[in-house]
């Protein structure tokens, strides 16, 4: 039997996705997410959210109907599904932060933005900001803590962020086992560990489930 780990806790319905295709499936959160506590001062034109824990954070910010009218630019389909259902309004939708920069370096540089993160970001979008000259300030939302677990021996793992893959290689090592990504920022944090990467089609946890049973089956 093919024994998968992941290194999130699924939903049950996605669990029974994997159990259903015939797998044996240990799940458990490799990482932990703190809220913190948090100014919306100063707030820029536009919005950028990499993902739905900083969503969650602003959503829940006493004054958030100060800011809820701004354009949100956004990465992944999940994060914007998040944004509408709690009254943003998105306006640009990319599947990662690198191309998330090129779309604005293309047609948005003469905007503001106030970029909502978590303590671990990449400098993907400051770096590429500080070298356009696009003015845009940081709000750090959330706090990420990795939370290692020593996984049993497995043949697949299902990663969904780089603070996953380095909280798992944290307490255990890569050997054969095929990792599959929910995007290419997940997959770099791999780089020079292992080449059996498989990178989901749409950053979301149910592809990179199809991908893992496409893989096997």
């Amino acid at each position: 039997m093919t024994r998968i780990l992941s290194t999130k806790k699924l939903a049950a319905n996605q669990k029974q996705f994997l159990l259903n295709a015939g797998f044996s499936v240990i799940d458990a959160d490799f990482i932990t997410i703190k809220y913190l506590q948090f100014a919306l001062d100063p707030i820029n034109d536009n919005l950028i959210f990499t993902s739905a824990n900083a969503v969650r954070a602003v959503a829940n910010h006493p004054d958030v109907q100060q800011i809820r009218r701004k354009p949100c630019f956004c990465v992944g389909e999940k994060t914007a599904a998040l944004l509408d259902e709690v009254g943003f309004t998105v306006i640009e939708i990319a599947d990662n932060a690198a191309e998330l920069g090129m779309l604005i370096e293309q047609k948005y540089t003469a905007e503001t933005f106030t970029f909502f993160s978590g303590n671990l970001r990449l400098d993907t979008l400051p770096g590429w900001f500080c070298e356009w000259n696009v003015t845009c300030n940081e709000i750090t939302v959330y706090q990420t803590k990795l939370t290692p677990v020593n996984a049993a021996e497995t043949d697949g793992i299902l990663f969904f962020s780089p603070s996953g893959v380095d909280s798992f290689l944290s307490a255990n090592e890569l050997n054969k086992q095929t990792c599959f990504c929910i995007g290419e920022t997940t997959a770099g944090a791999l780089k020079g560990k292992t080449q059996n990467i498989v990178i989901a089609n749409k950053p979301s946890v149910e592809n990179v489930i199809i991908q893992c049973i496409n893989h096997y089956k």
